[in-house]
């Protein structure tokens, strides 16, 4: 009788408690950053940011709290217990210091963070870092294995500098030039990501949004095409490094597209960036929207 009485606490110990703690995961921790620039109020009486949060703090698993700039520290104290961090930014871009920017790409390196930049937030200190730091390790990877070590890198368009749109004409950034010395280190030049584009038009017109990649977490629930009735256009080609993943495309009816949800991975953690989200059209009341964001928050903040 003992034995078999033995048997099942067992079992029970084997099967039921890691089941118990399967079922009863931390909640992903989520920090909401918002500039909140007083045009917002155009399309969002209770800021950008604070919609947004309020949308995630539907979703079950998820602990979400709201910033913004104007909060102590720049509403970034509390990065110790944040697991993805949703960026919003536009016109006050320079005002967070290059430290602050490089302390986020730390943690992103480390794994501790992930990072969502929406929309404008394409010049934002923290994406632009995270964007930098990528070029720099895809031009040493880029390198056989034997020469990484040594090589010598000199880095040119470093910020800050003058946030200038790019034109069609311009050479794609990142760019990268090799030199090999004999008897010395290869030298790499490389020229950063500008982190733009060289079009936009803020005329309010729709845009349909293709899932390129249906299988993917983000894309989780989305149909396969669907439209904005009101966002801002961004025309490629952006400047940015090379995404592991593009998961989303936009088009408009003039013929211009962009790549509109991109997967980086950094070191341990991941960046997304989502381009919707003009602070003058209601674009996070959008249903299909707010799914991207909250299914990249629960992908990346899994630990």
């Amino acid at each position: 009788m003992f034995p078999r009485l033995l048997a099942v606490v067992c079992w029970a110990w084997l099967v039921l408690i890691p089941r118990l703690d399967a079922a009863s995961p931390d909640p992903v921790r989520i920090l909401v950053w918002d500039e909140r620039q007083p045009r917002q109020k155009d399309a969002y009486t209770n800021w950008l940011g604070n919609q947004i949060a309020a949308h995630l703090q539907t979703i079950p698993g998820l602990s979400v709290r709201s910033a913004a700039m104007d909060d102590p520290q720049q509403g970034l104290a509390d990065l110790d217990h944040t697991d993805v961090l949703v960026w919003w930014g536009h016109v006050r871009q320079m005002e967070i210091e290059p430290p602050v920017a490089r302390d986020i790409v730390r943690r992103i390196l480390e794994g501790r963070l992930s990072l969502v930049a929406l929309h404008s937030a394409h010049w934002s200190r923290p994406f632009v870092e995270a964007m930098n730091e990528r070029a720099r390790r895809d031009a040493v990877n880029a390198l056989p294995p034997g020469e990484r070590a040594t090589a010598v890198l000199v880095e040119t368009n470093l910020m800050p500098r003058p946030l200038m749109a790019p034109k069609y004409s311009d050479r794609l950034t990142p760019s990268v030039l090799y030199r090999k010395p004999i008897g010395a280190p290869v030298q790499i030049e490389l020229t950063l990501p500008n982190c733009c584009f060289p079009a936009y038009r803020g005329d309010g017109k729709p845009s349909e949004i293709r899932v390129l990649l249906p299988g993917h977490p983000i894309a989780r629930g989305l149909p396969p095409v669907f439209t904005l009735s009101q966002t801002e256009m961004y025309d490629e080609p952006f400047h940015v490094p090379p995404p592991d993943e593009v998961v989303l495309e936009e088009r408009w009816a003039g013929g211009e597209w962009f790549r509109s949800g991109m997967v980086w991975n950094l070191g341990k953690g991941r960046v997304f960036y989502f381009r919707p989200g003009h602070e003058t059209y209601p674009v996070y009341f959008d249903a299909h929207a707010l799914a991207v964001i909250a299914n990249a928050c629960q992908w990346l903040g899994q630990r």
